[in-house]
């Protein structure tokens, strides 16, 4: 009998890139303003999302791993200056780069929600299940963002992988879920967007996984088939009540 949801947060139960979008659109805007509408605002905003996403290539990750593990603030500080020196702005002090920095996280703080009916479906299944909420990524993004739609409310319990020894896909992450939700592998269904972290996790260890397909393909070169694959998290509802106990 299925005791337990675990559910990925980001594109999942709340829509991030849509968040992501405005914030970036309005970074842009005030890269322009405060260094000239010769810069490219737009090429810095995407270049500053995939940053903060560490899709870095080796030459990045070099130089902004050791810094991030020190200091997520200072690491996005220094890679907006490195951006817009790649633009050609050389000048750019500690406080510009801190002030577009805040910038965009009050941005994308203020456009971050859930999805349309997913705070009334969480308060529907948590009268049967209990709601876990597993989210990668590191505490100085992910706690504003859970305090932002006041997650705690919503769910029984909140575990951020950057506050873990382990993020997603590994086992001890989903240990922890089990633990917290009382429940076995077999009694948990595990509901995320990523294939390598969510999909690949719960499989894992052995949870039933359900995919949040997105506009994303199915990765044949990954292995990794998820038992249910719905298209968009609005779906995510009639899936669980047909999986409620009777």
């Amino acid at each position: 009998m299925l005791k337990a949801l675990f559910l990925d947060m980001d594109e999942t139960l709340c829509d991030t890139q849509g968040a992501n979008r405005k914030a970036k659109q309005l970074f842009a805007e005030a890269v322009r303003r405060e260094f000239g509408q010769n810069v490219n605002g737009a090429a810095v905003a995407d270049a500053y999302v995939s940053g903060i996403y560490r899709e870095w290539d080796d030459q990045q990750k070099a130089r902004y791993l050791p810094l991030a593990q020190r200091s997520e603030g200072a690491f996005r500080v220094q890679l907006i200056r490195d951006l817009l020196s790649a633009q050609g702005v050389h000048e750019v002090t500690a406080e510009q780069a801190q002030s577009l920095q805040d910038g965009f996280d009050k941005d994308r703080l203020d456009h971050f929600d859930f999805y349309p009916g997913i705070a009334e479906f969480l308060a529907e299944a948590r009268k049967l299940f209990t709601l876990v909420v597993i989210t990668n990524g590191p505490e100085f993004s992910q706690v504003p963002k859970v305090r932002a739609v006041n997650l705690a409310a919503h769910v029984d319990h909140i575990i951020i992988g950057g506050q873990e020894p382990e993020e997603k896909p590994h086992k001890s992450i989903f240990e922890k879920a089990m633990k917290l939700a009382n429940c076995e592998a077999h009694e948990a269904i595990h509901v995320g967007d990523s294939l390598a972290a969510d999909i690949a996790g719960a499989h894992n260890s052995n949870i039933t996984s359900v995919w949040i397909q997105h506009q994303q393909p199915l990765d044949a070169e990954l292995g990794i088939n998820p038992h249910h694959t719905l298209m968009h998290p609005s779906e995510i509802p009639e899936l669980v009540r047909s999986l409620k106990p009777s």
